[in-house]
């Protein structure tokens, strides 16, 4: 979806996306209760905040340190492909390690976020993976040393 994209959206489909942000395993029903709606008026306007794209994805947030990836860092990189091209973005993106890849104004070029069992994995994967794509010219990274919010929820509105 185009990020400058403008959208129109409504109170009730600000109040929908609220609750849903809240518990994305909430029911229609319940949705259509808290906003004094009919179960149906709701599940019309969740089809449609999902064909606009507004609603891109529906996800379980795991706890890193359960499956073992305990280290977070954060990976500054200068590419050589040049200002307007997203072809190592979209290489450092099939990365699994990989958590995002931002595309950044500045110095360098990205800003990818990653999440390994630790410093050795890290290593590993630089030498591994990064390294044999041809166009990252340096990279500096930072390693997370406690984390005191990570979020994804957005704010939305009061409408």
């Amino acid at each position: 979806m185009n990020q400058g994209a403008s959208i129109s959206l409504d109170s009730i489909d600000y109040g929908i996306l609220r609750l849903m942000q809240e518990n994305a395993r909430i029911s229609n029903a319940d949705i259509a209760r808290e906003l004094g709606m009919a179960p149906s008026a709701v599940l019309e306007r969740v089809k449609k905040l999902e064909a606009k794209k507004v609603i891109q994805q529906y996800t379980t947030r795991l706890n890193p340190a359960a499956l073992q990836q305990k280290l977070l860092a954060f990976v500054f990189m200068k590419a050589a492909d040049g200002l307007g091209s997203s072809a190592t973005g979209k290489e450092l993106a099939k990365i699994p390690e990989v958590q995002e890849v931002h595309h950044i104004a500045g110095e360098d070029c990205y800003l990818v976020k990653i999440r390994t069992t630790d410093s050795a994995s890290l290593m590993d994967l630089m030498r591994t993976r990064f390294s044999k794509l041809k166009n990252i010219l340096s990279t500096r990274t930072t390693i997370v040393l406690e984390t005191v919010k990570e979020q994804q929820q957005l704010i939305i509105p009061e409408k």
